[in-house]
C-alpha cells in the first residue's frame, strides 16, 4: 500500500481503493489539495487537465460523507456531460468500498431516471450547471445538506456563459459549506467569484510548464495548408500508434476530416458538439474499448475524454493559444506511460510554435513528413511480419491448391508472388498522396523609404483598422470590447472557428472600450455575417454587424 497516501490519514476503505487503482505517488495538486480539504479549508486550485485534480477533490469529499445523514452531501459542478461522467466514474472507483451513491445529472438525458435516483437518495451529485438548476427550481434537487461544493474547470464554465448559473447554485447551498474551485486559468471573473463565495481559500497553483510532462515526445511537421491531409495519412501509416486523438479547430473541420480519412479506407470517428448525446457516448465507448483507433475531435468535445493508452495526439490544426495546446497533448503520456504529440504547422503559423514553446518551457522538435519510399518500406515491413506469423503456424490448408497450380506448370515462386499481390490488393491500391515542398516565408528588407516588411499572420500584432477599410477588406464591428476582457486572439479564434474561415482572412483588429472593429477579406464577409450575427465570447452575448 502506498505510504505516501497513508500519510494523508485517509479512511482505510479509501486507501484500499487507492491501492487497487495502483496510485503510488500523489501528484503535486493532490499533495497540496488533499490535506487542505481534509482540514476543512476552502481551496482555490489552478491546475491543467491531467494533473490528477479529480482524485485531489474526490478523496476528501468521500472521506467527509456521513452515511447516517440523508440527502445530497457533495456537489461537483462540471462544464460538460463528458467531464461529469468522467468524475462519476472516478468517484465510484475511489468510493467502491464505502457504498457511495453517485449520480450524474446533465442535459440530453431523461429527467425520469435522474428523478428516480434522487428520490431513492444519493450522496453525491455531479453535473452540468443547466440541468442542476432545472432540478433545483423544480424542487427535485435539495442542497440543504450539502457539505462540500466543487467547481471544476471554472474557466471553461465562464467561457460557456455559466458564471451566473454557478452563482445561483452556490446560493442554494448552506453558508457553512466547504468550497473548492479548480481552473486551468484564473481570469478576473473567476477570482471575483472566489472572493465572493469562498472563505480565505488556500491558493494552490501547479506550474503549467511542469504539466506538459517529459513523458510526451513533442514534434512538429512544417507543411503547406493544402498538403496537411496527405501528410497526416502518411504519418498514420508510419507511426506505431495504438490509439490516436486528432484535433481539428472547428466542428465543420472535424466532420470533413473524418469523412476524408474514411474515404481513404481509414477507420475513424468524429466527435463534435453537433452529435446527439447518445451518438457521442457511443463514439467515445468505441474509442475507449479499442473498437476504433482514430478519433477526430474539437477541443470542447474532447474536454471530458479520460482514456488510457492514447499513444498519439495529433494537432491537425494548431490550437489558438498555448493553454489549449497543453490541454490537448495532456491526453497522451498518462499514468507514467510515454506519449507522442505531433503538430501540423504551416509557415504562417511559426509564431504560434514560438508562443507554445515559451509557455511550456519545452522545445518542440521538427520532423519531416515521411517520404513515399518510407511509407512503402513500412508497408512492406508490416506485410513481411504478417507473413512470418502465418508461416510459423502449422497449417496444411491450401497445400492442395498449391499442388494443383504446380501441376499447371507454375513454379512455387510464381504462386507466392501472385498470392502476395492478392493479399495486398487493397493496400497497393491505396495511393500515397503527394506532398509539395514547403515554401518558407521570408521577410524582405526595409526599403530606403522606410517601408516596413509585412507582418506575419499574428493576431496579437494586428494593425488597428482606423479610417476607411483597406482594399479587399470589409469592416465589421461587435458590441464587446476591452471592458469585457476581449483580446485579439479571442476575436480571431471566434471568427475563424465559428465561421470556418482561414485566419489569414482576418486583418486588422481594433479593441475599443465597449466594442471591437475587425477587418475580414471581402470574399468571406457574407459567410461570417451569415454564421455569426449573434454569438458568445468570454461569457457574453455579442452581435456582429457591417460598418462600411
Amino acid at each position: 500500500m502506498s505510504e505516501a497516501f497513508q500519510a494523508f490519514a485517509l479512511d482505510p476503505q479509501l486507501l484500499r481503493a487507492v491501492d487497487e487503482l495502483e496510485y503510488v505517488t500523489p501528484t503535486p495538486i493532490q499533495d497540496r489539495a488533499i490535506p487542505a480539504l481534509l482540514a476543512g479549508r476552502d481551496v482555490l486550485g489552478q491546475a491543467q487537465t491531467g494533473t490528477g485534480k479529480t482524485a485531489a477533490f474526490a478523496l476528501p469529499m468521500l472521506q467527509s460523507l456521513d452515511s447516517a445523514v440523508s440527502g445530497v452531501q457533495g456537489l461537483v459542478v462540471e462544464p460538460t456531460r463528458e467531464l461529469a461522467l468522467q468524475v462519476v466514474r472516478a468517484m465510484r472507483d475511489l468510493g467502491r468500498h464505502r457504498g457511495v451513491d453517485v449520480l450524474a445529472v446533465y442535459g440530453g438525458q431523461s429527467y425520469d431516471r435522474q428523478i428516480r435516483r434522487l428520490e431513492r437518495g444519493v450522496h453525491i451529485v455531479v453535473g452540468t450547471p443547466g440541468r442542476m438548476l432545472d432540478l433545483i427550481r423544480k424542487g427535485l434537487l435539495d442542497l440543504s445538506a450539502v457539505r462540500t461544493v466543487i467547481l471544476d474547470e471554472a474557466d471553461e464554465m465562464l467561457s460557456m456563459g455559466f458564471i451566473e448559473d454557478m452563482e445561483a447554485i452556490l446560493a442554494e447551498t448552506p453558508a457553512t459549506r466547504q468550497t473548492a474551485l479548480f481552473s486551468a486559468t484564473m481570469p478576473t471573473p473567476i477570482r471575483r467569484l472566489a472572493e465572493r463565495y469562498m472563505r480565505s481559500p488556500e491558493t494552490i497553483a501547479v506550474d503549467p510548464q511542469r504539466v506538459t510532462v517529459e513523458a510526451i515526445e513533442q514534434r512538429y511537421l512544417l507543411v503547406n495548408e493544402s498538403d496537411k491531409l496527405a501528410a497526416l495519412t502518411r504519418l498514420l501509416e508510419v507511426e506505431e500508434a495504438s490509439r490516436v486523438l486528432i484535433f481539428s479547430r472547428t466542428k465543420v473541420g472535424t466532420a470533413q476530416l473524418a469523412e476524408a480519412l474514411a474515404a481513404r479506407g481509414i477507420a475513424v470517428e468524429a466527435l463534435h458538439g453537433d452529435l446527439p448525446q447518445i451518438a457521442r457516448e457511443r463514439v467515445m465507448a468505441r474509442f475507449r474499448e479499442g473498437q476504433i483507433r482514430l478519433l477526430v475531435a474539437t477541443d470542447v468535445a474532447a474536454r471530458g475524454l479520460d482514456i488510457e493508452d492514447v499513444s498519439h495526439v495529433v494537432n491537425f490544426d494548431v490550437p489558438l493559444d498555448p493553454e489549449a495546446y497543453v490541454h490537448r497533448i495532456g491526453r497522451t503520456g498518462r499514468a507514467g506511460k510515454e506519449g507522442i504529440a505531433l503538430t501540423l504547422l504551416t509557415p504562417r503559423e511559426r509564431w504560434r510554435l514560438r508562443e507554445i514553446e515559451a509557455y511550456t518551457g519545452q522545445p518542440i522538435q521538427r520532423t519531416e513528413v515521411p517520404s513515399e519510399a518510407q511509407v512503402r518500406a513500412h508497408r512492406d515491413a508490416k506485410f513481411l511480419q504478417r507473413m512470418l506469423e502465418t508461416l510459423t503456424r502449422v497449417d496444411s490448408a491450401g497445400d492442395a491448391l498449391v499442388a494443383q497450380l504446380g501441376d499447371l506448370g507454375f513454379a512455387p515462386e510464381q504462386v507466392a508472388t501472385a498470392a502476395m499481390r492478392l493479399a495486398r490488393a487493397d493496400e497497393l491500391a491505396m495511393p500515397i498522396e503527394p506532398v509539395a515542398p514547403v515554401q518558407e516565408l521570408t521577410r524582405p528588407r526595409s526599403t530606403r523609404g522606410g517601408a516596413n516588411p509585412p507582418n506575419e499572420d499574428r493576431p496579437g500584432k494586428r494593425r488597428a483598422p482606423r479610417g476607411s477599410s483597406r482594399d479587399g477588406k470589409g469592416r465589421l464591428a461587435m458590441d464587446l470590447g476591452e471592458e469585457h476582457g476581449v483580446r485579439a486572439r479571442d476575436v480571431v479564434g471566434a471568427i475563424a472557428g465559428e465561421a470556418d474561415i482561414p485566419g489569414r482572412a482576418i486583418g486588422g483588429i481594433e479593441i475599443l472600450k465597449d466594442r471591437t472593429i475587425v477587418e475580414v477579406s471581402t470574399p468571406y464577409v457574407e459567410q461570417v455575417l451569415g454564421r455569426m450575427r449573434r454569438f458568445r465570447m468570454r461569457g457574453h452575448w455579442a452581435t456582429l454587424y457591417r460598418i462600411d
